[in-house]
């Protein structure tokens, strides 16, 4: 290993290389290309850029002047790519690298003015680093080795065309090593077309990087999903702890909630512009947010320091999230928690997630109040402050305390400022058994009552939804207090526990519970006529069927004809049909002559032709011509008709008809007609 970067190592606390580091770094393999499937958070940064130290330095120990770039990194998300410009500054900082990064959303021309002073290594998202390709500012003639980082994500993410165009560009002979969680059938095919005879690394066939990893599923109730994030938060108190939601609503509903229960927390999504997601992380590095607020894309490529807890508040789509989101803690030998929530409805899908992951969960339950109380107890006893000698100037306010108060008051008050620095816990209902839906809370007996008649009714649009929080506002009492509501045409019946009614009727002003609707007090139940619903109608009853009776009338009976004898056929006999008319004969056309046709007569023919019948002796046609001396007869020369009464060159030509009453010379007329009052016509514009 280069001494430089051995060095750099030593003083980041490396004792040990992680299994990827070691297996990429392996003398055998410092020339091939590597198809390397390695887990988030396995320090695969660290290791690909020990597997191309020899490929760009060779035998030397330090870095020359720079100019194109000798290597490009391609992240899918800004977040990834700035971590992995991070991770190799002090990895080759010994050395004298240069780097640039290349990333959408910033500014493009510091971006082309850090290419043209040069840099060794180039770090960048797909579309940008194809853009600066496209334009000339990135020059990728000396380039020596390419590494994909992530390549299945940047797959998923649409980014193949991307891909493929900057490795189409790239030297033949440089070195291609691909970085990645998995390797579906399109990763294999990319390797095959653009690596030359890949050597395949595997590091994740072991349990080994999850050995950090504590994972917990959390059963919880339906409506305690939120709260039980909230206790979990609480509980761990962790330096920094994600998160992670399935959409930007649930982002923005979780980080509103947080915030207003005290927690100092972010977000990261996708809406949020590129500053304001520095801004956030940069929060959470140096300690001025503790809880970050998270999407799956957004939170790809977070490498936090000090992340402890890791919160599922929304179950990932597969598996291959749920080890990605889980493997932002508990990296670099770090310990850490997964921590799924999980609803009854959502533990078969909660199994099934973990089981295509190969990760055993432990199912248990979320923190409840009196656990977090515990342990803030058990903390201030072992609180740093206590532990540490008082100073003068505090041994003195100190014995003032004493003086003025006992030791338990002084106690009891710095538990009380402990506690009103940070967030209350919240209460949880019991979590369901598996297989069991959560029981609902008995109805409580509501006992003796007492009556109410109110002024409106249907007529007036009375309805039960604005009438409950009507009465409790007016009367002060809570609606557990209300039983039945039922509404007449006229007024309305309400009914409250007899403990209520006194303090209900003296919170009214004469029984006024807002303009037009008053208040009085029954001495007894109203007669409300069985109706539930509040109608004034009786309920439908449904009569038993009784059978008519026709009285003397009889039933139908067939009619018999008497002696009427039924239809019979007639016989004819001898007699002959249609009496003495003869039975239609075909009538004979006697000596008429059976109908010749006629020769054809074409009319208006030559009669010199042979055959040919004319009825006029027409001359056949001829051209005429219509102009006087015209010297060829057969071209028709076109001459206008003459103005002036049909003689030739008489008159004038044709004018139009005058406007003016008539008279040559008249104004012309308007084009709208005759304007009123006599004025002139308006002229045409134009």
């Amino acid at each position: 290993m280069i001494t430089a970067l051995s060095d750099a190592l030593a003083e980041r606390g490396y004792d040990t290389l992680t299994p990827v580091q070691e297996a990429v770094n392996d003398p055998a393999l410092q020339d091939a290309d590597l198809l390397v499937s390695a887990q988030t958070g396995s320090g695969k940064t660290v290791g690909f850029g020990l597997a191309i130290a020899h490929t760009l330095l060779g035998e030397a120990e330090r870095f020359d002047r720079a100019e194109a770039p000798m290597a490009l990194v391609i992240a899918p998300t800004r977040e990834l790519a700035f971590q992995v410009k991070r991770e190799l500054e002090w990895l080759y900082a010994k050395a004298g690298a240069k780097l640039a990064s290349c990333v959408g959303g910033m500014d493009y021309r510091d971006e082309r003015r850090t290419l043209e002073r040069g840099a060794h290594i180039v770090v960048g998202t797909p579309g940008r680093l194809r853009d600066h390709i496209q334009r000339g500012s990135l020059d990728m003639s000396g380039l020596r080795a390419i590494i994909l980082d992530e390549a299945d994500e940047m797959l998923d993410l649409g980014f193949r065309e991307d891909l493929e165009f900057m490795l189409g560009e790239a030297p033949e002979d440089r070195r291609t090593l691909m970085f990645s969680a998995t390797v579906p059938a399109m990763i294999a095919k990319l390797a095959k077309q653009y690596q030359r005879d890949a050597v395949r690394v595997n590091t994740t066939g072991g349990a080994k990087q999850h050995a950090d990893i504590s994972y917990q599923a959390l059963s919880v109730s339906p409506r305690d999903e939120e709260n039980a994030i909230i206790n979990m938060l609480r509980y761990h108190d962790a330096e920094n702890a994600i998160v992670f939601a399935n959409t930007r609503a649930s982002v923005a509903r979780l980080t509103a909630r947080f915030a207003n229960r005290g927690f100092s927390v972010v977000c990261l999504s996708g809406e949020l512009s590129q500053s304001e997601r520095s801004h956030a992380l940069q929060a959470m590095r140096d300690g001025r947010a503790r809880v970050c607020v998270a999407t799956d894309v957004a939170a790809r490529g977070i490498d936090l320091p000090n992340l402890e807890l890791v919160i599922h508040a929304e179950l990932p789509t597969n598996a291959e999230t749920l080890l990605h989101r889980s493997g932002r803690t508990g990296r670099a030998g770090r310990k850490g928690i997964s921590a799924l929530i999980v609803p009854p409805k959502m533990k078969s899908k909660a199994t099934r997630l973990l089981g295509w992951a190969k990760l055993q969960a432990e199912w248990v339950e979320a923190p409840s109040a009196e656990m977090i109380l515990a342990k803030d107890e058990e903390k201030l006893l072992t609180d740093e402050a206590l532990m540490a000698e008082p100073s003068e100037k505090e041994a003195v306010f100190a014995a003032k305390m004493l003086e003025t108060h006992s030791p338990e008051k002084i106690a009891a008050a710095y538990l009380r400022l402990y506690r009103a620095g940070v967030s209350a816990p919240e209460e949880l209902g019991p979590a369901p058994k598996p297989g069991e839906r959560p029981e609902r809370a008995p109805r409580e007996d509501f006992g003796k009552s007492v009556w109410f008649a109110l002024s409106v009714g249907r007529d007036d649009r009375a309805e039960p939804r604005w009438l409950l929080p009507l009465v409790c506002r007016a009367g002060n009492i809570d609606k557990t207090s209300i039983g039945a509501i039922r509404i007449r045409d006229t007024q309305s019946f309400v009914e409250l526990k007899e403990a209520a009614a006194d303090g209900f009727e003296a919170a009214l002003d004469n029984g006024i519970l807002e303009e037009n609707v008053k208040a009085t007090r029954l001495a007894t139940m109203p007669d409300l006529g069985g109706d539930r619903s509040g109608g004034g109608k009786k309920p439908y009853e449904k009569k038993p069927y009784e059978k008519k009776s026709y009285g003397d009338k009889k039933p139908y009976e067939k009619k018999s004809f008497g002696d009427k004898k039924p239809y019979e056929k007639k016989e004819y006999g001898d007699k002959k049909p249609y009496g003495d008319k003869k039975p239609y004969a075909k009538s004979s056309d006697g000596n008429k002559k059976p109908y010749e046709k006629k020769p054809f007569k074409k009319k208006f023919e030559d009669p010199t032709r042979d055959g040919a019948v004319s009825d006029k002796a027409k001359k056949p046609y001829e051209k005429k011509s219509f102009a006087a001396g015209a010297g060829d007869p057969s071209k028709r020369v076109y001459s206008k008709k003459p103005a002036g009464g049909g003689k030739p060159g008489g008159g004038k030509p044709y004018a139009g008809k005058p406007s003016g009453g008539g008279k040559p010379g008249g104004k012309p007329a308007a084009k709208y007609g005759k304007p009123k009052g006599g004025a002139a016509a308006p002229k045409r514009k134009g």
